[in-house]
């Protein structure tokens, strides 16, 4: 082999190599019933391409879990007022559904993102439907980010934080007018 194909192989090989790299660093997503991979074909155009989502997809890290934004957090609780309180109450304390607020998941993959993502993604068990019809991509992970606002456990319990998160984490707790109306209701 001369030195002219040696190099031609070597650059293949370096290729080949930094491609599996690339996909490699990509999230995988498995639905949370039957585990197969899940296609990401069925969901809407619309939010696809923000910057979280992108972030998400290759990390696995959901950017809008430590926004201190109002307009983002509010729009994360509409969402989660709209789509998801019937089932799981309006502090996530579970009625249907079970609760998403503290430390046990049915779902154990929940305590990480990308399993709560999946589980939004494709669905679930009972009546928890896929959501790729009814939310974007960026509308789930808004909707995420409020069930991880929600969490009532010690930070260390909190599978999906950092470390440095945990430090300055506080366990989420109702105002009292707010407890009194989702008492009543």
């Amino acid at each position: 082999m001369n030195q002219h194909s040696k190099t031609k192989l070597a650059l293949v090989a370096a290729a080949a190599i930094l491609a599996g790299s690339a996909a490699f660093a990509q999230q995988q997503f498995y639905n949370i019933v039957d585990g197969s991979p899940l296609s990401f074909d069925d969901a809407m155009e619309e939010g696809r391409d923000t910057e979280a989502v992108k972030h998400f997809m290759e990390t696995g890290e959901n950017l809008y879990n430590e926004s201190e934004d109002p307009e983002v957090m509010a729009e994360a609780e509409d969402l989660y007022l709209a789509m998801c309180s019937g089932c799981h109450g309006h502090y996530a304390e579970g009625k249907i559904g079970p609760g998403l607020n503290d430390d046990y998941w049915t779902y154990p993959s929940n305590d990480t993102d990308v399993g709560l993502f999946s589980t939004l993604y494709g669905g679930a068990t009972g009546q928890m439907g896929p959501m790729w019809g009814s939310l974007t991509l960026d509308e789930m992970l808004h909707t995420m980010a409020w069930v991880r606002h929600l969490y009532v456990g010690e930070p260390n319990t909190a599978g999906w934080l950092t470390e440095e998160q945990r430090a300055r984490f506080t366990p989420f707790k109702p105002k009292e007018k707010d407890k009194a109306d989702s008492e009543q209701s």
